[in-house]
Parts: C-alpha cells; structure tokens; sequence
C-alpha cells in the first residue's frame, strides 16, 4: 500500500462505508480497522444482496451481520456512507483542558498537603489527629541556668543539724549485715590491703 492511499483510508476511521465485493454483493458498515493488504474491519455491518428471478423483478434481500473481516482482495469498490458516530467525534476533537499526570488510579496530592495515605490515620482507627502529625513551626528557647539564683535564702552559717534526743538508738542491722561503717561478715575491713606474692625462690 502507498503512502497516499494509507493517508486516505487513515482519514476514514471510524466512518460508514459501503463496499462492492467481486460477487456483487454490498456491505455497508462502520470501518474499525485496516492493514496494508487492504483488510477490512467493520462493525454494525449489514449486507445488501441482489436476486434475480425470472417469474418476478429483481430484489434486495438485507442480512444484518455485525462485526466483519474483509479480505481486501474481495473488495471493488469503496465509497463513505456517512460520518462517524457522535461520540466518536466527541473523542476525536479535543476540548479546553488541562493535562496532569496521575499515577495508578491515585487522585493528584493538592499542592500543600500531605499525600493520601501519608496524612495520618484514618479517623476512628486511633492515634493522634492529622493536625499533630504535622510539623509546626520552630521555637528558639533561651539557655535555662540551674544554678541557685542570687539572693535566694539558704542554711544559714553556723548551721548545726538537731541531734537525737537522750536514749534514741538507731534501729538494729538486718541479719547478716554488720553495724553502720562496719563491713558484712565475710568481706574485709575497710583499707584492707592484701599482701604483695613473695617472687618463687630458685634453686640452690
């Protein structure tokens, strides 16, 4: 098939066409599809057939096939029946828009907000709310002393803790343990140093 002829049949997509085939029969429907051999996809095909007869005049019988595939060495003429449908003229003229990308059946993330599925749990399912998830704004605090501020009261000099009164003993040791300052039983006094090892004598 040549360039040209390819050009025109591509301008005759999706429209009614009515094709003579070499038995002289008649089909008229709307052409989906073609190759370079002249291969013919219609739909909503309908055939138109002509019987002579001797007792009577010659008729038309119609026979509606749906969809056909027509070898294109079968086909003698062609000519257009009509335009394409309205919603085929609807998809092909381009109205005023705007093209964005969307990804696998996602709706587009407002410009500013979080993805969906990103802004926090779903309500009712538990967790902190959308307005938590986000980050706010930074505060810059000053360095906080923790030193005793000046002029704050204080134990005054001199100051003495109240001693026991006359006949107070401290409460015993659990059992095990020795007196307060004393080490358990078993343990080393405090400062307890052990011995340096004397070096092995040689032989004499």
């Amino acid at each position: 098939m040549s360039t040209s002829r390819s050009s025109k049949m591509t301008g005759l997509l999706n429209h009614r066409l009515r094709l003579t085939l070499a038995d002289t029969r008649t089909m008229s429907g709307q052409m989906l599809a073609f190759d370079k051999h002249m291969n013919l996809v219609l739909s909503d095909c309908e055939e138109f057939r002509t019987i002579k007869s001797k007792s009577s005049e010659a008729k038309q019988i119609k026979r509606s096939l749906g969809l056909v595939i027509l070898r294109g060495e079968c086909v003698v003429s062609i000519s257009v029946d009509g335009p394409p449908p309205m919603q085929q003229r609807a998809k092909q003229t381009g109205g005023p828009g705007v093209a964005r990308p969307a990804g696998r059946g996602m709706p587009v993330p407002v410009p500013g907000m979080p993805p969906v599925g990103l802004a926090g749990p779903v309500r009712g399912m538990g967790g902190p709310a959308a307005s938590m998830m986000m980050p706010g704004p930074a505060i810059a605090a000053g360095p906080v002393s923790f030193a005793r501020p000046h002029g704050m009261p204080g134990a005054p000099l001199g100051f003495r803790p109240p001693m026991p009164p006359p006949g107070f003993r401290p409460p015993m040791p659990p059992p095990g343990m020795g007196p307060p300052g004393m080490a358990p039983p078993g343990f080393p006094p405090a400062g307890f140093q052990p011995p340096f090892p004397r070096p092995p004598h040689g032989p004499n």
